[in-house]
């Protein structure tokens, strides 16, 4: 197929973004796993921050896995992008029956065992997937399709801890109390039936390969590739690293902190909805950078900037409602939503500028989340994280392979290997919030565990640097920048 002037093949695509909202879907329900394994197994905060280890460093493993494979074959041209998925997708349903056999043995490593196979599996999907959502019509509008599959992602995380916290406790008045590992066993068989069916889907579907032509192109030049030519490059991994571990640390680490006696006391039953709340706020903001993607008026374009995000508010009090989550305290929360939009206005389409002033506005709200008395107002700073995180994926890309030419794929296997960060901070600030068990005073008059709050804060620092300090490299190396179109990881 000549992709060069093909339209959309929608029907391929729609099939294809079932793949992404899985990404979300299990992303959401690593945290509703965390406070539940650390009571069952009686784990420390740090010890209980190895769930998102064991995820996120199966993507690391996984991306070098298939970079080594790859240079000796390569392994989409060989295979097929469909077979390649499929197989992926299988390996994922794998991991999740292996969550039968964790909850019967009782075991803690078994279920980050299973739950690393489920991203050694994810691992193989993003590599395929994100090329091929870009390659399924006209290269001008790939980066659309891809912000419309994060989309699709955003939405499965906001509904998988509503769905994984009603399977685990219940719903409404009936909720449980005391937890049992073997109500984890059915909704993991249901989700590996899930992987396979939508694996077998994929392998029967119209979905049809690009062409190879494209990949012979790559192969061409001389110059070794270095990554130490590449300022924007090394600096945007280190980014890709914080912006990852910040986005996971902020909520993987909420659960404990609004267990804290500061902050209400709050149980696991209970912590669903500010879960929903969180994935919520990355959805809200991707679908307002979404609205980029059409070419409608501006004035049109400025309605849609505010429409949007109320319908995805909607959306998530919405599900809390369907679970019968009490949401009178996420009333205030529009206060935040208003202010995303009004800085989304200011930066615009320029990756640089979006990406500076997001982190400057992540930086604030961690910081009031810190020092705020109200701490019923002072969560929703830290959750309104989601928000200045949303869109921040594409512009780090943008930046870091700009000017890269033709190796912008080997720059971007290096940048996805980066996912490991989602792994390492959370222990991190996980570390810090295990302070309370020996030091329980607390430092500058909050516990250790609201204290952690300035790794985020740091996370939010660097990657307000990225963005001013990056486009002046790119202007050193006379490289005329880009736009950011929105969307996400």
């Amino acid at each position: 197929m000549n992709s060069e002037n093909s339209q959309t093949k929608w029907g391929q695509f729609i099939s294809l973004v079932t793949v992404f909202f899985f990404w979300g879907f299990v992303g959401s329900a690593n945290d509703i796993l965390i406070p539940v394994f650390k009571k069952v197994f009686t784990l420390s905060q740090v010890q209980s921050q190895l769930v998102a280890w064991a995820f996120y460093a199966a993507y690391f493993v996984g991306s070098i896995i298939f970079f080594l494979v790859s240079l000796k074959s390569d392994v989409l041209q060989k295979f097929g992008y469909k077979k390649t998925l499929a197989a992926g997708l299988t390996l994922s349903a794998f991991g999740s029956f292996l969550f039968v056999p964790a909850a019967t043995m009782e075991s803690f490593p078994f279920f980050l065992t299973a739950l690393f196979t489920v991203g050694l599996g994810f691992s193989i999907q993003q590599i395929v997937a994100n090329p091929l959502a870009i390659k399924m019509g006209s290269p001008t509008t790939g980066a659309h399709r891809l912000t419309l599959a994060g989309g699709v992602n955003s939405f499965g995380t906001t509904i998988g801890a509503i769905l994984l916290g009603i399977a685990l406790f219940g719903m409404g008045s009936n909720k449980e109390t005391t937890l049992s590992l073997e109500d984890i066993k059915l909704p993991f068989i249901i989700l590996g039936l899930a992987f396979i069916l939508v694996a077998l889907f994929m392998l029967f579907s119209k979905i049809e390969d690009p062409a190879k032509e494209e990949e012979i192109k790559i192969e061409a030049g001389s110059k070794a590739f270095k990554i130490k030519d590449y300022p924007q490059l090394y600096l945007g991994m280190i980014a890709i690293f914080i912006y990852v571990g910040t986005e996971v640390s902020i909520i993987s680490n909420l659960p404990a902190l609004l267990k804290t006696a500061e902050f209400g006391n709050i149980l696991e039953e209970a912590i669903p909805p500010f879960i929903a709340l969180y994935w919520g706020s990355l959805m809200i903001g991707r679908w307002n950078g979404g609205v980029n993607v059409f070419n409608t008026s501006k004035t049109t374009t400025i309605a849609l900037k505010f429409i949007v995000p109320a319908l995805a508010f909607g959306v998530i009090i919405a599900t809390n409602i369907f679970a019968e989550h009490d949401v009178n305290a996420f009333y205030i929360y529009p206060v935040w939503i208003l202010i995303f939009i009004l800085i989304s206005f200011i930066g615009g389409k320029n990756a640089g500028k979006t990406l500076m002033l997001f982190g400057l506005s992540g930086l604030v709200m961690m910081f009031l989340g810190l020092i705020y008395p109200d701490r019923e107002i002072a969560k929703f700073f830290f959750i309104s994280g989601g928000l200045f995180l949303s869109i921040m994926w594409p512009s780090i890309f943008d930046l870091a392979i700009a000017g890269l030419g033709k190796n912008t794929g080997k720059a971007s296997s290096f940048l996805i290997m980066m996912i490991l960060g989602g792994g390492v901070i959370p222990l991190v600030q996980g570390r810090i919030c295990d302070f309370d068990l020996s030091n329980p005073e607390g430092i500058f008059g909050i516990s250790w565990t609201h204290f952690s709050y300035i790794i985020p804060l740091l996370g939010f620092a660097y990657l307000a640097f990225y963005g001013f300090y990056c486009p002046k490299i790119l202007k050193k190396q006379e490289i005329t920048h880009i736009e950011s179109e929105g969307g996400g990881h």
